[in-house]
């Protein structure tokens, strides 16, 4: 029989691929999840979901043991996080170091947290090393580094070992087609451009064209969702010795204008899009460097290219118009 695993926030975009790559490899699955942000849909009949906060995690901790907990559960949006930065510290560091203490009460020695790399804020050297100064770019980014602090003391006092994975731009669907991006509102570019190319949204705005990139637009690391879900798993062996700190990502980045082309490729239509100004806060290039963690573990992305995120993605939209079809 398999290992038996928690993973918070199993119902949401990464999240869920997580919980169907531990489900497909024979494994036990609880979900907490509170279907705010996630899907009731996007959890395999094999796992489990409690529809709970992470607050009101301890019943379930205390139907251990647990061979591991996956930490996913957060507000995500960097631009609500400038708005309303108290709201973030709260959801994300506030109920997260809780639940991080109880997992520590309860006896879990290993922790993966889905950190960000919005740390690193503008950084000095792209691609972007685990090294890099630690400068958070949002609210959004201090909350996942206040998780990580915790995660540091938690290991110190108590010796439950933790593993925090930065990366920034989760993308694409499962291949096999059972899950893929559902947000409302929806922000990350490759949906964004996907709906507009098939004419369920306006244009796509650009958001400035005058970066020092070679086409004048933002430069972005793009991952597959897949990819990240073997990461996670991929991490584990190494928290029998230790607490690890990796950033992942393909390594190289993608400008906005080649996401349109390649979704422009890959649907067939052209994507409307207009100019819009800048967005405050936006760095020209932010790429990270993932190679401390192949090193470690041998992980190498299966989808790096940035047609086959495309096109997961584009098959997935196509076969669900409506996502999951509500929460």
């Amino acid at each position: 029989m398999g290992q038996r695993f928690l993973v918070t926030g199993g119902a949401g975009y990464v999240g869920s691929h997580l919980v169907a790559a531990l489900v497909d490899a024979g494994h036990r699955v609880t979900v907490i999840d509170n279907l705010r942000q996630g899907h009731r849909a996007a959890v395999p009949p094999a796992a489990t979901l409690v529809e709970a906060d992470i607050a009101a995690a301890e019943p379930v901790l205390a139907d251990g043991p647990w061979d591991a907990v996956f930490h996913f559960a957060a507000l995500s949006l960097v631009g609500e996080s400038m708005a309303d930065p108290f709201r973030y510290f709260a959801a994300n560091a506030a109920a997260g170091m809780g639940f991080i203490g109880a997992c520590a009460r309860h006896g879990v020695r290993r922790f993966v947290l889905s950190s960000t790399a919005n740390l690193f804020g503008t950084p000095a050297r792209i691609p972007i090393a685990e090294d890099a100064a630690i400068d958070p770019g949002s609210p959004y980014g201090e909350s996942k580094h206040m998780l990580e602090r915790a995660l540091a003391w938690a290991d110190r006092i108590f010796g439950m070992r933790g593993a925090c994975l930065r990366y920034f731009n989760a993308a694409g669907a499962d291949p096999a087609g059972r899950l893929g991006e559902d947000h409302d509102p929806e922000t990350h570019l490759i949906p964004l451009a996907i709906d507009a190319a098939l004419g369920r949204r306006g244009p796509l705005a650009v958001f400035g064209t005058d970066y020092p990139t070679p086409d004048g637009t933002c430069i972005r690391d793009y991952i597959h969702v897949t990819d990240l879900a073997s990461a996670h798993l991929a991490v584990l062996p190494l928290l029998d010795r230790g607490s690890v700190t990796f950033n992942l990502g393909n390594g190289a980045g993608a400008s906005v204008r080649e996401v349109i082309a390649a979704v422009e490729a890959v649907t067939g239509h052209a994507v409307p899009h207009r100019i819009a100004p800048r967005r405050a806060g936006d760095p020209a290039v932010l790429v990270a460097s993932a190679a401390r963690l192949r090193a470690a573990t041998g992980w190498t992305p299966r989808l790096p290219g940035l047609r086959d995120i495309v096109a997961t993605a584009a098959s997935w939209r196509a076969a669900h118009p409506d996502g999951y079809g509500g929460r």
